[in-house]
């Protein structure tokens, strides 16, 4: 059985890998799942933000070489990828003018192909998963807005969070501009909400299985998830 190991960006996915993800993925098939903050997580002031792709690549690079049997993936926001020359990340810039079910698996692809680059070239890929939420953490929420609602106690909230939501095609359809973002609705209609602890929480209302039935790119990259860990 293998290790995974989930490089995510900040507390509210690290949070969400230790309290939902392991349990469901150890169950089928890793000896170990464990949620890594890409950068320095040991400087509090410096945990959560997504990090330059070459800050990533090394950490992933790392762990890849370090421990050869390991499974390896990603859980960070498409909306705060940098897509500027310098921090940039693969693929972020050209997926911008894309459809947005094209876009998170530009970035995927070309986080993967820039990653082989460095490797062996035996290097086994499919030990490398490579995950972008659409938009962000925050639009899994609204893959039940009634539940949601209720972990911020606003039940009159319901009707808002679901006219968002019937807006879009799915809960990762929800768009990305500073004032339109997932979280910044959320922040709109709840002030003081608090990111990491109630969205713990709002997921953990959810449940899992509403979260698949609701956001195909995210229950596609856990079906690769547990499809790789039955080959193991």
């Amino acid at each position: 059985m293998a290790r995974l190991l989930i490089h995510v960006e900040g507390q509210t996915e690290e949070a969400f890998v230790n309290a939902v993800l392991r349990e469901h993925l150890v169950a089928r098939g890793y000896h170990a799942v464990e949620a890594r903050l890409l950068g320095n997580a040991r400087l509090r002031q410096q945990r959560g933000g997504i990090r330059s792709w070459s800050s990533a690549k090394a950490d992933i690079l790392r762990h890849l070489k370090e421990d050869r049997q390991c499974v390896a993936t990603t859980m960070v926001d498409y909306y705060g990828l940098p897509a500027v020359k310098g921090r940039a990340w693969p693929g972020r810039a050209r997926a911008a003018g894309l459809p947005v079910g094209e876009k998170a698996i530009c970035v995927e692809e070309a986080i993967l192909q820039d990653l082989a680059a460095d490797l062996d070239p035996r290097f086994d890929s499919t030990r490398f998963i490579p995950f972008v939420v659409m938009h962000e953490f925050e639009a899994l929420l609204f893959s039940d807005c009634e539940a949601l609602s209720r972990v911020v106690d606003r039940p009159s909230l319901i009707g808002e969070f679901q006219g968002i939501r019937d807006q879009f095609g799915s809960p990762e359809e929800i768009n990305d501009s500073p004032d339109t973002a997932p979280s910044k609705r959320i922040f709109n209609l709840v002030p003081g909400y608090e990111k990491p602890l109630l969205g713990l929480y709002a997921i953990l209302e959810i449940g899992l299985a509403r979260v698949r039935a609701e956001c195909p790119h995210f229950n596609s990259w856990l079906s690769r998830l547990e499809s790789r860990a039955a080959k193991q």
